[in-house]
């Protein structure tokens, strides 16, 4: 028998209404319905004789929701409620609360999202769930952990349950449903299409992609059914999913039972007649649980780090408790694990303490250098890790972490190279959804778990205040690096089976997201020269740039003003010059922004002169000064680090410094990238996709025009040029390429006639004609924008040729300015993302294949849709040419992919 705590889920909307038509239609001695009311009493009193550790009774609250939203038509075939059962539901709430359960009812989702909501938090945690209900839709949360009971049948479903009466596993129950459809609750599925026809399909292909993908196979009228149904089968698998990510009022571990109201019970059972559970309330049973849940359960996280935390956590001083422990890590099927440090900079931290679970609620610390006055003697550092790294260092050994690449980057500056990554719970997050929420484990904590962590500063301070975390009492320091270990597992299997139901999204986080984290630990650890004394030489030249510059802008003024002050701009532009402020602040005063500035630069020559500054003030501040002083004096090097889980579209992103920012279309630019530089006997190498989201598009639009002149290796805005302005390819002249290269990546980011026309300095009605004679020229452009438009509106996502969705939050705004912007996006993301899984995908290539050659090359940078190489002077050539090869072969689409290559002795030449 399971010693773990229980939680049991009661589905109190579903209860009374089969309880109004299951039982006669009783009544108490004023004419009240009683009939419902009397079923869901007895169902609680039984629930309360179990004695749950915790427990919720759980009802949908009023108004639309969600699922409303995404299918007007949800639910629209149900008859009104009638008065009868409508009369028994606040008396109901009533009973509930007085007999000590917490209610919950969450407005803009069903009962059924807050139930999977709770289950999934509670799984995480190490307590056991019952979902009291007789919803079929329920079967997809059924686990080793959570169960179904039918407390009106009397019956109970595990996952043999649900196969026994589906004839799928849990894991499938929304493909089945998404089929089979729901005529109470008015989802659409396939015509026909029955429970053992959907069992069939799913056993054959093995998923609702799978048949989906397969449609063409299926014979008959069923299979004519079936392509009828494709285009809503993905809108109904989104209404019949359970949200497991609900955020709520109360956690899993908060909802012990209350004291009971026993007066007010006893006047409520009187009224309606209750005798029997009179009876029993008299005789003083049953006994409230709260006394059980406080002794056997996880207690619910306090925001101190004294509070109690939820498991056995351990501090290991002595080399045999070590031992204990690595033995546990070998024989455990996924080790989470964590570092402490003495730095954010992974580059210069060293390792103060290593954290370790095995399982939820069993955890571990290891300190090795906590050296405050009267810390407890801790295991040597360098035999600690000694001892860890062929466990570390096995690639069959699968680890799990929350941003293992910051714990891989520390490692190997101690000589461990971190292999067998099979899991990081901020990239299961990130996967699943790039703009649910944060990615941090304090924010996933509080979200899938209902949990709140020990933060950093709760345990070593915050401000001038903050103490290294190895002056960090070792009492306090177990507490806070055991939970992370332990909390990172916990959310791993939250959002693990999560991901799994996704195919699609498994596959973009197993094929290129986990492979991705060693490929970009071992380009930040090998950083990248820099040539100090050029970026010295740039500072001044700009600044001398910029004083020319306020002289000029002081001259056109007619007095001195300061370029660095948005009030005294303000007062210039708009009171002095009387230019229109386009752009307005929050607060509703002029802005003086880079937008604003834009907007007025052709009425005047003072905005352009302040844009100028303000970029050349942005180059010194952020590069030329700045990246001397991030010279790694251990390497000689400056290393940059890749943000995996920030950008929406799966793109890259850079930090301390960014390097994705530096201009390259400017002189100014162009000479900062020069600093960058080879050391002696090597080259810099630059490989950059050539027009890669132009070549998507065409691939993703399928138009015969686009295709043709990417598949005959024409010059694609050239080739545009002629077919918008109607010339021979060979007499198109400088401006309109100009102006087709402004069509071709201005419509990809959802550009209309006003833009087009500031750009290009034309009127309006003249880019109007521009538009509608390329999408005249090429048809399948707009009928592409169309579709994917729609999709976005009925998914509330798009997605990348490899499967990544990207999810749009305004794509329904009642907002228009919101949701236009959300159509746009619609557009371009999945050709940006696309673009990010291309080049992820090289990476991982060309890594793997430079395995073993860093004598010859080294894999530095990425930037956007560039990948930049340390190369030995002898060996360029052949490894350009396998750079080339694998990045041309990241992706088969309709148009071939083209790489540029150069190479010189800084990252401009290599242009």
């Amino acid at each position: 028998m399971s010693t773990r705590p229980r939680l049991v889920l009661i589905d109190g909307s579903s209860y009374l209404f089969r309880a109004f038509h299951a039982l006669p239609p009783l009544s108490n001695a004023a004419g009240e319905p009683t009939g419902a009311l009397f079923g869901v009493v007895n169902m609680l009193r039984s629930t309360l004789k179990e004695r749950p550790d915790y427990v919720a009774f759980v009802s949908d609250a009023s108004g639309p929701t969600f699922r409303d939203e995404l299918y007007p038509q949800y639910k629209a075939n149900r008859p009104p409620t009638p008065p009868d059962l409508k009369a028994q539901v606040e008396p109901m709430l009533t009973i509930v609360a007085a007999l000590g359960f917490p209610i919950l009812r969450e407005p803009g989702v069903e009962a059924d999202d807050v139930i999977g909501t709770l289950a999934r938090q509670a799984e995480a945690l190490g307590i056991d769930v019952v979902i009291s209900t007789g919803d079929k839709d329920f079967a997809q949360l059924v686990s080793p952990h959570i169960s179904l009971v039918n407390t009106m049948t009397n019956t109970t479903m595990d996952r043999e349950g649900v196969i026994a009466k589906f004839g799928v596993p849990p894991e499938r129950i929304v493909d089945f449903l998404a089929l089979t459809g729901d005529t109470v609750d008015n989802v659409p599925g396939v015509e026909k299409c029955g429970p053992k026809t959907a069992a069939k399909w799913i056993a054959e292909y093995g998923s609702l992609d799978g048949v989906i993908a397969d449609a063409a196979k299926v014979g008959g009228k069923i299979g004519d059914n079936l392509r009828a149904a494709l285009a809503h089968l993905p809108l109904s698998r989104e209404l019949v999913t359970i949200r497991t990510d609900v955020v709520l009022p109360l956690a899993a571990t908060e909802l012990a039972l209350r004291g009971q109201d026993v007066e007010r019970l006893r006047e409520l059972y009187t009224r309606y007649g209750f005798n029997a559970a009179l009876k029993e309330l008299d005789r003083g049973e049953p006994v409230p649980a709260t006394a059980t849940a406080e002794a056997s359960a996880p207690p619910a996280a306090a925001p101190t780090a004294d509070r109690a935390h939820p498991g056995e956590y351990e501090l290991v001083l002595d080399s045999a408790r070590l031992d204990d422990w690595i033995a546990r890590l070998h024989a455990a099927p996924l080790v989470a694990f964590d570092t402490e440090t003495s730095s954010l900079d992974p580059m210069r931290a060293e390792v103060v303490g290593v954290s370790f679970a095995v399982e939820p609620g069993k955890a571990a610390y290891v300190p090795v250098a906590h050296d405050y006055a009267g810390a407890p003697a801790q295991l040597a550092r360098d035999d600690v890790l000694a001892r860890l790294k062929p466990l570390l260092e096995d690639p069959g050994k699968p680890k799990l972490g929350q941003h293992l690449k910051y714990d891989a980057n520390v490692l190997a500056q101690a000589s461990i190279t971190v292999r067998g990554i099979a899991h990081d719970t901020m990239l299961e997050s990130y996967v699943l959804n790039s703009t649910a929420s944060r990615h941090d484990m304090d924010s996933l904590a509080r979200q899938h778990l209902g949990y709140e962590t020990i933060h950093y500063e709760d345990v070593a301070g915050k401000g001038a205040k903050q103490i290294p975390f190895s002056q960090v009492d070792l009492d306090i320091a177990t507490r806070y690096a055991a939970e992370d270990a332990d909390v990172t597992l916990r959310l791993h299997e939250a959002l693990w089976p999560r991901l799994q139901q996704v195919p699609n999204l498994c596959e973009v986080y197993e094929r290129i997201e986990i492979p991705l984290v060693p490929v970009l630990a071992r380009m930040e650890q090998a950083g990248i020269l820099i040539d100090v004394d050029a970026l010295r030489l740039q500072s001044q030249q700009l600044a001398r740039r910029m004083h020319e510059i306020t002289g000029e802008a002081h001259a056109l003024a007619g007095h001195t003003f300061s370029l660095d002050s948005p009030k005294q701009l303000q007062a210039l532009l708009f009171d002095q010059l009387k230019l229109p402020a386009l752009v307005k602040t929050p607060k509703g005063q002029p802005s003086t922004n880079e937008e604003a500035l834009e907007a007025i630069a052709h009425e005047h020559a003072l905005p352009r002169l302040i844009l100028d500054y303000r970029g050349l003030a942005k180059l010194r501040s952020t590069y030329t000064d700045k990246l001397a002083e991030m010279v790694n004096p251990r390497t000689g090097r400056v290393h940059t680090s890749y943000g995996q889980a920030i950008a929406a579209t799966g793109r890259l992103s850079s930090s301390d410094p960014n390097l994705q920012n530096i201009p390259i279309r400017t002189e100014e630019g162009r000479r900062i990238r020069q600093a960058f530089v080879a050391p002696p006997g090597w080259r810099i190498v630059a490989a950059d996709y050539s027009q890669i989201e132009l070549r998507i598009m065409a691939h993703l639009s399928g138009d015969a025009g686009l295709l043709a002149a990417f598949q005959g290796n024409q010059d694609v805005h050239r080739a545009t040029a002629s077919e918008v302005f109607g010339v021979p390819l060979e007499d198109v002249d400088g401006n309109q390429r100009r102006a087709a290269k402004a069509i071709n990546f201005g419509l990809m980011y959802g550009m209309g006639p006003f833009g087009l026309a500031r750009q290009l300095g034309i009127g309006r009605g003249e880019a109007q004609d521009y538009i509608a004679r390329y999408f005249q020229r090429y048809p399948g452009v707009r009928d592409y924008m169309d579709r994917i438009r729609a999709e976005a509106h009925a998914q509330g996502y798009v997605e990348t040729v490899f499967g990544r969705r990207l999810h749009l939050d305004y794509i329904r705004s009642a907002n228009a300015t919101q949701r236009a912007g959300a159509e746009r996006a619609a557009i371009n993301a999945p050709m940006q993302g696309t673009a990010a899984d291309i080049i992820k995908r090289a990476m991982i290539e060309v890594d793997a294949w430079l395995a073993g050659r860093t004598d010859e090359a080294r894999m530095l940078l990425q930037v956007h849709d560039e990948l930049v190489f340390e190369v030995r002077e002898d060996r360029v050539a052949a490894i350009t040419d396998g750079v080339r090869e694998r990045m041309a072969g990241a992706a088969s689409l309709d148009v071939p992919l083209v790489v540029d290559i150069g190479s010189g002795a800084n990252w401009d030449e290599a242009h």
